[in-house]
C-alpha cells in the first residue's frame, strides 16, 4: 500500500468521474493517450517514493539557514528537484512551442500532486515556479517572454511572488516598494518584501522575482499597482547571467511547517540599483498577478489535500495493523486484542478523514477539468461561462480543502494516539505542513469576503445559476434512485436555502454588517460543492455496481457509504451556518474590545 496515492482512486477520478478520454481525443492533447498518461503518472510515483519521501523528515528538522546573506539549504532537497527537473516534469503543463509536454492540467495537478504527498516543502519551489511562468506568458511583452520563459519552463530558475510587506500583509492597497523608471524601459525598485516563499535560496542558477510595486506618480490605493519581473542576477541580452541585482535577504522566517520551503524577507534596492522590467500596463499590476495568483490558489488547495492523504492513508494503514483493545462487550483479557480499525470511533475517524480529503480531490479535479476545456475551446460563450464557474468555485477550491482536510489530518494523529504526538512518525509533520494552507494566497477570511462580496453577485449572479446547471445533471440521476434520491433532495433544499441567504444578504445597505459572516458562509457553500460532488461519485459507484463491479465492490461499496456519511453528519452543519448568515446577528460586530478581558 502507498503512502502518498492511491491509484484506483486517480483512476476513478480521471476515467470514470471527470472522462480524461475526452480531453485526450481533442487537438490540443492528440499526442497523448491512456496508456502514456499511466506511464507519467507511474514514473512521478517511484520517483516521489524513491526520492522525496524519504528525505521529507529530514527537511523538516534540518531547515535552510541564513549564512552570509544567502540561505542554504538541505543538499538532499537540491538533488530531490535535480531529479525532477532532469527528468522534464516542470514543463508538464506547458505548451509544445515553449519545450513543454503540453498534459491535461488534470493530468499535471496528480503529477504534482503525488509529490506533495510525498514532501510538500520541497514541491514547492516548482510550484510556484509554474505558476510565475505561466503568468508571465499571458502578461509578459515578447521581449520579456523570449529571455525569462525558456529556462523558467526548463526549471533551470525558479520563480516567486512578492506582494505582502511587513507593515500591509495581505492589505495590498498599502504597499510602500516603489518603481521608478530609468528612461531605458527598466525601472529601479527600493522596498521590503515578506513571507517570500523560495526566495533567495542556493538551488537554482536564478531566481525571477514578480513584485507588486507602485510607480512614482500611481494613484493611491489598489489602483496604483504595478508588476515587476526582478531577477536575482541579472539577465543579458544572450540570456547568459550578469551581476547580482542587489536583492538582500534580510532573514528567514522560522515557520511551523513547510520548513524546507525558505520563507524570506527582501530588501530590494537596498545596496545599489536593482532593476526591475514591467509585466503588463502600469497601474494593472494586481490584475496580472491575479494569474498567477489564481492558479496558485488552485494550486495551494491541492497541496492540502495532499497533506491530507498523505495522514490518511497513513493512519489507514496503522488502524489496520495496531491490535488494541477488544469490543465492549468482550472483557476477556485473554482472548486476542483487535486490530484498532475494528473499533467504532477509529472508523469514524477514517470516515472523516475519507470524505475530507476525496471530496477535496474530486474538486480539484473538477477545477481542473474546467481549465482544460477553457484550453480546448473555441466557443467565446462557452469560454466566458467556463471563466465565470471558475471565479466562483476558485475561493472555495484553495480554503475549503485547506480547513477540512487539517482537520484531516487532525484526526489521523488521533488515530495514532501518543505515537501521533511524536515526530517518529510523519502524521505531526503533515498538519504542520497544512496549517500553512489556510493562511496561503489569501486567508480563509479574505476568500470568504471575495466569495460573497463579489463572486456571488458576478454578472447579476449569473455564477450561481451556472453552477446550478451544473448540479442538475445528478439531481435528476439521484431522483431515479430508491437509495440515492432523499440526498438529491437534501442537497436541493439547501442550495435553495443558499440562494435565499444570498438574496437576504444582499438586501443588507451596511457592507460591514453584510460581510460579517462571510466566513461562514464561505464553509456553508463549499460543503454544498463537496456534497454535489460527493453524490457524483456515489451515483457512478452505484452505477458500477448495478453492472457488476466484483473486482472493485468493496472501493465502489467505500464511495456511497463516504456519501451517506457526509449528508447524514456534515451537510446539515452548512444549514445551521446559512441560517446564522442570513440572520444577519450582530452579536460579533456589537462586542466591544474591551469586552473580550474586562478591560
Amino acid at each position: 500500500m502507498s503512502m502518498i496515492v492511491n491509484r484506483r482512486d486517480v483512476d476513478f477520478y480521471l476515467d470514470e468521474m471527470f472522462d480524461l478520454g475526452s480531453l485526450l481525443a481533442s487537438d490540443r492533447y492528440s499526442e497523448h493517450d491512456r496508456e502514456s498518461v499511466t506511464a507519467i503518472l507511474d514514473l512521478c510515483q517511484n520517483m516521489a517514493e524513491e526520492e522525496f519521501l524519504p528525505c521529507a523528515a529530514e527537511h523538516d528538522e534540518n531547515e535552510p539557514i541564513f549564512k552570509d546573506g544567502q540561505a542554504i539549504t538541505p543538499d538532499s532537497l537540491k538533488a530531490c528537484l535535480k531529479t525532477f527537473v532532469e527528468a522534464g516534469l516542470p514543463t508538464a503543463t506547458f505548451d509544445h512551442d515553449l519545450g513543454g509536454m503540453q498534459l491535461p492540467v488534470m493530468v499535471a495537478n496528480f503529477m504534482q500532486g503525488i509529490f506533495q504527498a510525498a514532501n510538500a516543502p520541497a514541491t514547492g519551489y516548482v510550484f510556484l515556479t509554474s505558476s510565475n511562468a505561466h503568468m508571465l506568458q499571458a502578461c509578459g511583452s515578447e521581449a520579456l517572454r523570449e529571455r525569462y520563459l525558456p529556462p523558467l519552463v526548463e526549471g533551470r530558475w525558479f520563480g516567486t511572488m512578492c506582494l505582502s510587506e511587513p507593515h500591509a500583509g495581505s492589505s495590498l492597497s498599502d504597499i510602500r516598494c516603489v518603481a521608478e523608471p530609468v528612461g531605458d524601459g527598466s525601472y529601479k525598485l527600493t522596498g521590503t518584501k515578506m513571507w517570500i516563499s523560495g526566495g533567495e535560496q542556493d538551488i537554482s542558477e536564478n531566481i525571477v522575482h514578480m513584485v507588486l510595486a507602485r510607480t512614482p506618480d500611481a494613484p493611491p490605493g489598489v489602483k496604483g499597482i504595478s508588476l515587476f519581473l526582478v531577477p536575482k542576477i541579472r539577465v543579458e541580452e544572450d540570456g547568459s547571467l550578469g551581476d547580482p541585482n542587489n536583492i538582500a535577504l534580510a532573514g528567514l522566517n522560522h515557520k511551523m511547517g513547510q520548513r524546507g520551503t525558505t520563507n524570506t524577507l527582501l530588501n530590494f534596492g537596498e545596496g545599489g540599483d536593482c532593476l526591475g522590467y514591467l509585466v503588463g500596463e502600469e497601474n494593472e499590476g494586481l490584475k496580472n498577478m491575479f494569474h498567477m495568483m489564481n492558479e496558485a490558489r488552485i494550486g495551494v488547495g491541492m497541496v492540502a489535500t495532499m497533506s491530507g492523504l498523505g495522514g490518511y492513508l497513513y493512519s489507514l494503514d496503522y488502524a489496520r495493523n495496531r491490535p488494541q483493545g477488544r469490543h465492549p462487550g468482550d472483557k476477556d483479557p485473554n482472548s486476542p486484542m483487535l486490530p484498532i480499525i475494528e473499533h467504532a470511533d477509529i472508523r469514524r475517524l477514517l470516515m472523516e478523514q475519507k470524505v475530507a480529503v476525496e471530496g477535496s480531490i474530486a474538486l480539484l479535479t473538477y477545477c481542473s477539468q474546467l481549465v482544460d476545456q477553457q484550453l480546448i475551446s473555441d466557443d467565446p460563450q462557452a469560454s466566458q461561462r467556463l471563466t465565470l464557474l471558475l471565479e466562483l468555485l476558485t475561493p472555495i477550491a484553495k480554503s475549503w480543502p485547506s480547513e477540512y482536510t487539517l482537520e484531516a489530518n487532525k484526526h489521523a494523529i488521533q488515530i495514532l494516539g501518543g505515537y501521533g504526538y511524536t515526530r517518529e512518525y510523519p502524521v505531526e509533520r503533515l498538519y504542520r505542513d497544512n496549517r500553512l494552507n489556510p493562511i496561503h494566497e489569501g486567508s480563509h477570511g479574505i476568500h470568504g469576503l471575495d466569495l460573497l462580496g463579489r463572486k456571488v453577485n458576478l454578472a447579476g449572479g449569473v455564477t450561481l445559476a451556472i453552477f446550478e446547471e451544473e448540479m442538475q445533471p445528478a439531481l435528476e440521476t439521484a431522483a431515479g434512485s430508491e437509495s440515492l434520491s432523499a440526498m438529491g433532495e437534501a442537497l436541493n433544499a439547501i442550495w435553495q436555502l443558499a440562494k435565499q441567504t444570498v438574496e437576504t444578504v444582499n438586501q443588507e445597505a451596511d457592507t460591514v454588517t453584510r460581510l460579517s459572516s462571510a466566513t461562514p458562509f464561505l464553509d456553508a457553500f463549499g460543503h454544498i460543492v463537496i456534497a454535489w460532488l460527493w453524490l457524483r461519485q456515489a451515483l457512478i459507484a452505484q452505477e458500477a455496481l448495478q453492472k457488476g463491479a466484483q473486482a472493485d465492490t468493496d472501493f465502489y461499496e467505500g464511495k456511497i457509504a463516504a456519501c451517506q456519511f457526509f449528508y447524514r453528519f456534515h451537510l446539515p452543519q452548512a444549514a445551521e451556518k446559512l441560517r446564522y448568515v442570513a440572520s444577519r446577528d450582530r452579536s460579533v460586530l456589537d462586542t466591544q474590545a474591551s469586552w473580550f478581558t474586562g478591560f
